[in-house]
């Protein structure tokens, strides 16, 4: 099929553009997806991407030399290809990369989800001759429930226990602005208090127009002053020195994995959420029987599963052998608790 398309272990080479897609090594010229550190790393020379994930990639890594915004809509030619970037639905800035070459059409979507998300534009399905998936979650186990049934159980917590704060792990891009996006549009306008990893990206947040409502940094308040509180922190903050300051937290996650109770459990969580930027099971196959592709590239994740149900609808697949993709949802097991 498609020939001018190479997958390599370190990132996906546009040969006659000579331009490599989320590489994980410094190359001359680079499209980008998103802001996720698996993904956008520095040490291009040239950067293509969604002004927000250039916007992150500048407050993460300092301000890209290179870099240059693609806004909805825009076209880039880059040698004989026609790039243009469509929303992925999973961070703030997030985008497939739509790449046309005499005639053929490859995706590279990556990381995506198909569930609402008020901090980023929503999934834009574009039928094409290579789609390039993830598969995080890609066992039919993994059905990620409403947000807002997650964030009512939450809630729920809060008031059944005043002289407690409950403490939510959230991922500092994209998780937790979510999280604080989803608890504002369940009615909850009361402030929430933000470990200091959080608040840069907060303010870029804000700047970029996603309005988080009353956040405060918790490292002006005392414990007796966030009983009744929503705090929110990086995963590995639930179980070192910076929890103790709390009074009587409940620890909360917010993850696909939840769904994994043995692992809830052996995590020391008291209240898993469900919460997930990624595609669950359905969305994956769904997705794939929407853009209709001549062949599907896993790139990481749960490739086999989703590789069979694709071999058993007559739908050419194939996983790749891609390195550095890491599960920025599963950043517990990072952090040594899971």
């Amino acid at each position: 099929m498609v020939d001018w398309i190479v997958p390599h272990p370190h990132g996906i080479h546009v040969v006659p553009a000579d331009v490599w897609v989320d590489p994980g090594r410094p190359v001359d010229r680079a499209l980008v997806t998103h802001g996720h550190a698996d993904h956008a790393r520095g040490g291009h020379a040239h950067v293509l991407a969604t002004p927000e994930t250039l916007a992150i990639m500048d407050a993460r890594y300092g301000a890209q030399a290179g870099g240059q915004p693609v806004g909805p809509g825009e076209v880039v030619r880059m040698g004989d290809v026609d790039v243009r970037f469509v929303p992925a639905g999973h961070v703030l800035g997030s985008a497939q990369v739509v790449l046309e070459h005499k005639g053929e059409r490859v995706v590279v979507s990556v990381d995506y989800k198909r569930a609402p998300d008020p901090t980023c534009l929503p999934f834009e399905p574009v039928p094409c001759d290579i789609f390039v998936s993830e598969a995080t979650f890609g066992l039919p186990v993994f059905l990620h429930p409403p947000v807002r049934g997650e964030i009512d159980k939450l809630l729920a917590a809060l008031r059944a226990n005043p002289d407690r704060c409950v403490l939510v792990g959230a991922y500092a891009l994209g998780k937790a602005q979510r999280v604080v996006a989803e608890l504002r549009a369940a009615g909850f306008d009361e402030p929430v208090y933000l470990h200091g990893a959080m608040l840069k990206l907060f303010a870029l947040y804000e700047t970029l127009g996603v309005r988080l409502g009353d956040v405060r940094p918790v490292g002006t308040f005392k414990g007796d002053e966030l009983k009744g509180r929503i705090v929110v922190a990086p995963p590995s903050a639930s179980g070192d020195r910076w929890s103790r300051r709390l009074p009587d937290p409940i620890t909360a996650m917010a993850s696909g994995w939840m769904r994994v109770r043995q692992r809830a459990k052996a995590s020391g969580i008291e209240l898993p959420l469900i919460i997930s930027d990624h595609a669950d099971w359905a969305e994956l196959t769904a997705t794939v029987a929407e853009v209709r592709p001549g062949e599907l590239w896993v790139t990481h994740g749960r490739d086999d599963a989703l590789v069979h149900w694709c071999e058993m609808r007559q739908q050419k697949a194939r996983a790749l052998a891609m390195v550095g993709r890491e599960d920025e949802d599963d950043e517990m097991a990072a952090a040594g608790a899971a």
